[in-house]
């Protein structure tokens, strides 16, 4: 072997050994994007946005079809809680504001994730047959005689709803009459059964229901804004797809959703 074919030799021996070490180490990378495209995420998210959440999801897995979205629904201060006792999500989204900051100031959402997801307003609601119900003055009256309202430690419908009642002064003189609820869904439904005379809940509520009828909205300078923030968790698994999926619910389709829902844009 002459001297130019030994460094031809030696020089193909070395890249084909630099190709078998480097090799093992390209496939994390690889795995790392399958586990991506096929991920499974679990949003905590309050329950005025059950039906809205859904049809969202439907036309996200359209599109991507390898990320499966499930909902943990429920009142945003129980599903705080939740999270805060180490229960598996990956996203928060609060129809509150206070939540979300609870989280935030305690560094567990992750950076640059949050953003609000949209708005809301309170109304006041009876049964479809209800006459003489005017506005939320007509709540003293005798003849109302159970309202309904979320549970204002846990759930921020019935915080708004406490606080427009003691804006317009009737508070000490109805408060005798709530029937509290687990979240502001239950609030309709009692509604609807007719096992209470009036309820408040979110406009977006009243909007999916043929069994009751919106009095009035309050007016907000009664309350404090009604938004819903939303983030990523630190704790996900999941840190990209969950990202990926908040920026999507802030795009035009899906914005598109929610105004049909009757929330409102931010």
């Amino acid at each position: 072997m002459n001297r130019r074919r030994f460094f031809a030799f030696v020089g193909a021996t070395v890249a084909s050994l630099l190709l078998t070490i480097s090799l093992p180490l390209l496939t994390p990378s690889t795995s790392t994007v399958v586990a991506q495209s096929n991920a499974s995420l679990l949003v905590s998210t309050a329950a005025s946005l059950k039906d809205v959440m859904e049809e969202i999801k439907t036309n996200y897995q359209q599109s991507k079809p390898g990320i499966t979205i499930n909902y943990n629904f429920g009142a945003s201060g129980a599903l705080l809680q939740q999270i805060q006792q180490g229960a598996p999500a990956d996203i928060f989204i609060s129809a509150g504001k206070k939540q979300v900051d609870t989280l935030e100031q305690s560094g567990k959402l992750v950076t640059g994730t949050r953003s609000i997801l949209a708005k809301n307003r309170l109304v006041l609601i009876v049964p479809k047959s209800t006459v003489g119900v005017t506005s939320f003055f007509s709540l003293t009256k005798d003849s109302i005689k159970k309202i309904a309202i979320g549970e204002p430690r846990s759930v921020p419908a019935g915080q708004y709803a406490e606080q427009v009642l003691k804006k317009l002064g009737i508070y000490e003189k109805v408060k005798a009459k709530f029937v509290y609820a687990n979240n502001v869904r239950q609030v309709l439904a009692a509604v609807e059964a007719g096992n209470a005379d009036a309820g408040l809940v979110y406009r977006t509520d009243a909007k999916i229901s043929n069994k009751v009828k919106t009095v009035v909205a309050a007016d907000e300078k009664y309350h404090s804004p009604i938004a819903y923030p939303m983030a990523v968790l630190k704790q996900s698994k999941n840190v990209a797809a969950a990202t990926e999926f908040v920026q999507y619910l802030s795009s035009e389709q899906a914005k598109a959703v929610l105004k049909k829902y009757g929330f409102l844009l931010p």
